[in-house]
Formats: structure tokens, sequence, C-alpha cells
């Protein structure tokens, strides 16, 4: 989970990278985590905290981790929004003037370390005015999901359009995505989500509430939420009364999909094992029987990479997931299934000696290996260095030349 601080000074100390992100520093980890925290051997990194409106800015702020990473020692730094620059929705003027001094402060702390080009770096569409908002030589648009969170496919908003266009590269974590959005500009690169792989795939004791549950373990390790398949979960939950579905992780959103999430981990074989630190998730992933990636197939889903494909590939362990286009072409190393019998079956042939053979784990792991998130952020780094040209083209080059 690159939980180790580092001294050391970035690789291009004098570029810095304003990250508008959705989340504050200390949530669970997704993919702007793993990525800017790694972007931060390259690049000084301000991770800038999303404001808070004017009414909750005097609030303590949630604790949505229940054990945040410290950031790095070195090259990343996290802006925390005074209360007196708190978000305005109305006037859109003052929401403006706001915004333009929260990411003018964050701009400072990079030019104040010596960082004299600088990377806008957003994160999500509603954040597309501080293109206009605040000084910047390059920005990068990484769309990491479909923003409408819509069951049912929307058009794309003209806010993501004009973002889309305007940047001067775009990056894509999925095939839908990369179909729907990536035609709209020329630089956009496709890179998924990834993998720390040496937290997974170095053996970790096994956590004491999992101990309790018995084997086999069929989980689902990741954030608890409506699209999920509820209805196929209670068909292997009640048809195979001897397996432990098991999960962990926070609980979010769910919508109309509450009662059936409350049926189901009422179910004696159900277990919830509730929300872990980000350093403590490995251990839970290495001693389940099979990981599942079970989401409904809507229009939403279809533009999904689900985060753990590659952390439960890292393992060893057999990974049975929903016919999803971006796990459909890793068919090799994921079992997929399509209808409450095709899981059944799919989780019982994941059980079997065969499929839990040195043979297949090594097969699985080798193709972790290969969306390390180490090596993900270096197609990062090598694409800022790029479009900020020059000098730094050359140098990135032969950076990694001299690594090849």
């Amino acid at each position: 989970m690159n939980t180790r601080a580092r001294s050391v000074e970035p690789l291009f100390a004098d570029i810095g990278v304003i990250a508008v992100v959705a989340e504050p520093w200390g949530s669970m980890w997704l993919s702007r985590h793993q990525i800017l925290t790694r972007l931060s051997a390259y690049f000084r990194v301000v991770w800038v905290n999303p404001p808070r409106t004017w009414r909750h800015a005097h609030r303590p702020a949630a604790i949505l981790n229940p054990d945040p990473t410290p950031p790095p020692a070195s090259g990343f730094s996290v802006y925390a929004h005074s209360p007196l620059l708190p978000k305005f929705y109305r006037p859109a003027l003052l929401d403006r003037a706001t915004s333009r001094a929260r990411l003018s402060r964050a701009r400072r702390m990079l030019t104040a370390a010596g960082c004299r080009r600088i990377v806008l770096y957003v994160w999500q569409p509603k954040f597309a005015d501080a293109v206009d908002l605040v000084a910047h030589d390059a920005c990068f648009y990484h769309i990491a999901d479909e923003y409408s969170f819509s069951d049912i496919e929307q058009p794309l908003s003209a806010r993501e359009r004009g973002l889309i266009e305007r940047a001067d590269q775009v990056i894509v974590h999925s095939p839908g995505l990369r179909e729907k959005k990536g035609r709209l500009n020329p630089r956009t690169a496709y890179i998924t989500n990834g993998v720390d792989y040496s937290s997974f795939a170095t053996a970790a004791p096994e956590p004491a509430d999992l101990a309790a549950v018995p084997h086999p373990r069929v989980g689902y390790i990741g954030r608890i939420k409506s699209q999920l398949d509820w209805d196929t979960l209670r068909a292997i939950a009640t048809r195979n009364p001897a397996w432990s579905l098991t999960f962990v992780g926070p609980i979010g959103h769910m919508g109309e999909r509450e009662h059936e999430r409350e049926a189901l981990f009422a179910l004696p074989n159900v277990h919830y094992l509730g929300n872990k630190s980000v350093r403590d998730i490995p251990a839970y992933v290495q001693h389940m029987d099979v990981c599942l990636l079970c989401y409904a197939l809507t229009d939403y889903t279809k533009f999904i990479f689900p985060l753990k494909l590659h952390e439960c590939l890292a393992t060893g362990r057999p990974v049975v997931g929903s016919d999803l286009r971006s796990l459909q072409e890793f068919s090799t190393v994921v079992r997929i299934a399509r209808s409450p019998e095709e899981w059944c079956e799919a989780i019982a042939a994941a059980l079997t000696d065969e499929e839990n053979s040195p043979a297949r784990r090594e097969e699985r792991r080798r193709v972790a290996r290969e969306y390390d998130w180490s090596t993900l952020t270096a197609r990062i780094a090598g694409l800022v260095c790029d479009r900020l040209g020059g000098e730094y083209r050359e140098r990135f080059h032969k950076l990694a030349e001299a690594a090849s």
C-alpha cells in the first residue's frame, strides 16, 4: 500500500502537481491514493482536500479510514482547507473566488518548495472549473469512474466533455470509459487499476476475526454498495450453507438495496467483519479461499474496472467475477459467471485442488505483477514529462533507459 515513508527528494523536484480530488486524505484508499503517493517519487505533489461547506466548516471531520496512512515524508503534501475558505454554492462569484483562493494556496506550497512547472491533475468533472482558476503548465484529467453513477447510461455532461477536450492529457481506467470518452481527445491513455504487488503477495498472518470464520471462505473485500449483485449473493449463500460468505469493507451507499443487504447479512453462514485499515487488507484477501467480484450488470458497471481485481490475483487465490467487459480480458485467471447456477459452479470449481495448485497460483500472480502500481505510475510520470516537453522529456527517457 506504499505505506513506507521516503526521505529522498523527487526525481523532478522542480515539477509540482496540484491534485484536485474528491476525498480528504485519510479516507479509504482508492486509485488516486495509490497513484499520487507514488507520483511523489517523481514530482512534488499537493493533495488538495475537498472543501467543506460553510455550514460544516467548523465541525470535526468524519474519520472514514479506521487507521489512516500518513502521507509519505518527502515530495507529498496535503492542503487542508481553512474554515475561512469553505465551499459556497451561491452566489457563483463567491464560489469561484474561494475556489481560486484555495487552489492558489496549494500552488504556493509548490512554488515555495522550488517548483518551476505546475501540473493541474483533476480527478472528477465537478472540478472542471479549476482549469480556469489556477495557473498551470499542463492539465491532466484522470477518469476513474462513470461519474453519473446511474444504472441507466446518461449522455456525457457538457462540463465533462469540455474538460476532456481541454485537457493536455486524459487517462481512462476501463475499456468502456475508453470507448465512451477516450475518442474525444487524441491525447488519451488507457491505464487500468493496479496493485501494490509486494503487499498482497507477501504472506501475512491470519487476522484473528477471520480465523473464527469456517472454511471454505468465499469473500468480497471492498466497499459494500448497491452496485453489487445482491440477488446472486443471496443465492450463493442460501444454496451453499457450508460455504462462509465473508464481507470486509465499509458500507457505502445502498439506496433501495439496504434491506437486501440486511437480509443477507442476517444469514447464519454470512459474516461481516467490518472496515479495516489499508495495511491490514492484504491479510484478509490472502486468507480467503475464493475471492468474489460479484457486480450487477448495469449501464454503470459496464464502465468499471474493479480495484480489487489485481489485489486478489496477487495473492494467488482463485477469483470468480461477473461478466464485466473489464474482466473478460482476464478470463484465463478469472472465472466468469453469468447466473446464480454458474456462480455456484464456478466457486465450487475454484475450491478444487487443481485451481489451488502452485502452477495456477503462480499464473494469477504473474498477471498481477504486470499491473503493479509503481509500473503504472511510471507511465503516468512519463506522460507528465512528455506534456511538459523539452528537457523533462529527455531526462525521463534517459531515466527509463537506465532502469530497463
